[in-house]
């Protein structure tokens, strides 16, 4: 039995998804954890920016949407590692498409954006008045 969504419904779930692997933290962890099981101390390194309790956070909401496995080993001081679920793998490939993009596109939006902000300096700009 198949359940119909109403758009609202659809609209919301997919909002939610969205934020969370359209965040810098997760896209970043996801990206580096393509290459492979790292430790919490390795993906602060890698991570450039993070804060230990982002990267907490971060770590977290991965792994409870099933994107990420957090391995605790039994050892003294206890080690933990990370690394990309099935689930988590399929996520790689948009965001490197998403990475190619910005890489090619950087120079054009940067460019857009000053050619804006210049726009929109001379439509506020006050007028100048002749003593």
């Amino acid at each position: 039995m198949r359940i119909e969504r109403d758009e609202t419904t659809v609209c919301a779930a997919m909002t939610d998804i969205l934020n969370r692997i359209g965040d810098k933290w997760s896209v970043m962890v996801v990206e580096r954890l393509d290459g492979g099981t790292m430790r919490f101390s390795e993906l602060l390194r890698a991570v450039d920016g993070v804060s230990q309790r982002m990267l907490t956070l971060t770590l977290r909401n991965l792994e409870r949407d099933g994107l990420v496995i957090r391995t605790v080993y039994p050892e003294i001081p206890p080690r933990v590692e990370y690394r990309l679920t099935e689930l988590g793998r399929t996520l790689t490939g948009p965001i490197s498409a998403l990475w190619d993009w910005a890489e090619k596109h950087q120079q054009a939006v940067a460019e857009a954006r000053t050619a804006y902000d210049r726009a929109q300096a001379i439509e506020t700009a006050p007028e100048c008045k002749r003593a």
